[in-house]
């Protein structure tokens, strides 16, 4: 977007902030609810801001830590929960659905904080783009009336990103980094020893200098994706990934010759609807 175009947005962003009392932000340390919690600051003032982070195990430890920065460095009042979706059989089992009950926990959870700011709303970073994709998380959203500024303002993904830069945030280009349980494929339960390998190989692989991997784990083995154009370095160091990776408790390691997709445990879904249309 040019100035001129991100001027507008502002406006009207600044006139959907405004009209409310003030906010509840979910806020997990990713560019979307980092701009609707930066905004909320902004416009509406600190006393009327409200951060709040799950330090759940489905967070990595680093994320945590910089969304705690974040909001030393911009003044912003931040509570920090700790949600217990693992120990809901409806989530650790891993269907379909499994993000419903994760937001079913947060939103829930953040009822507590709602009832000492009773006035305020409780906003998530939801954007347009998302309401294209396959996230139950939007019906638990709907079943608790939180608000999604950057959606009803009809905000991509990279307009945000291009209106973060705007304002120097130190996240504006960190790639997404969505939470450890989406790495394990659905019916695969979660455990936070999965958890744990997934977030320390990970680790590894940035170490590496990967900027933007994931490391699925299928049980039995993990996969590593790294963007296509990093793919001829990860293969030439296939035999030191391997082997670091299986230290840390992975049966075996397979390197993904497409290249990180994200998404990419979604395609069972596609492909299971178009077989029950098909039948």
């Amino acid at each position: 977007m040019n100035k001129t175009q991100i001027q507008n947005k502002l406006e009207q962003l600044e006139e959907w902030f405004k009209a409310r009392k003030g906010s509840i932000v979910a806020f997990s340390g990713g560019i979307d609810s980092t701009l609707v919690l930066f905004l909320a600051r902004k416009f509406q003032g600190k006393s009327n801001a409200i951060g709040v982070i799950s330090n759940s195990e489905s967070l990595k430890a680093k994320d945590f830590e910089l969304a705690q920065d974040f909001c030393r460095e911009f003044d912003i009042h931040l509570e920090v929960i700790k949600t217990e979706e693992l120990t809901d059989e409806r989530y650790n089992q891993n269907p379909e659905n499994r993000c419903f009950f994760c937001k079913e926990h947060l939103f829930q959870d953040l009822q507590d904080i709602k009832a000492k700011y009773p006035e305020f709303d409780v906003l998530s970073g939801t954007n347009h783009d998302d309401l294209g994709d396959y996230r139950p998380g939007l019906q638990a959203a709907a079943q608790y009336k939180v608000l999604a500024p950057m959606a009803q303002c009809k905000l991509t993904k990279e307009e945000i990103r291009d209106i973060a830069r705007s304002f120097n945030l130190p996240n504006w280009d960190k790639p997404a980094s969505p939470c450890l349980s989406s790495r394990i494929p659905y019916n695969h339960q979660i455990t936070r020893e999965k958890l744990k390998q997934v977030e320390a190989a990970e680790s590894f692989l940035n170490d590496l200098g990967f900027v933007d991997v994931r490391v699925r784990h299928y049980g039995s083995y993990g996969k590593v994706e790294v963007q296509q154009s990093e793919l001829e370095r990860l293969f030439s160091m296939e035999n030191q990934v391997v082997k670091q990776i299986k230290s840390m408790g992975f049966e075996d390691v397979k390197l993904d010759r497409e290249g990180l997709v994200s998404g990419k445990l979604n395609r069972v879904l596609k492909s299971v609807n178009q077989t029950e249309i098909k039948s």
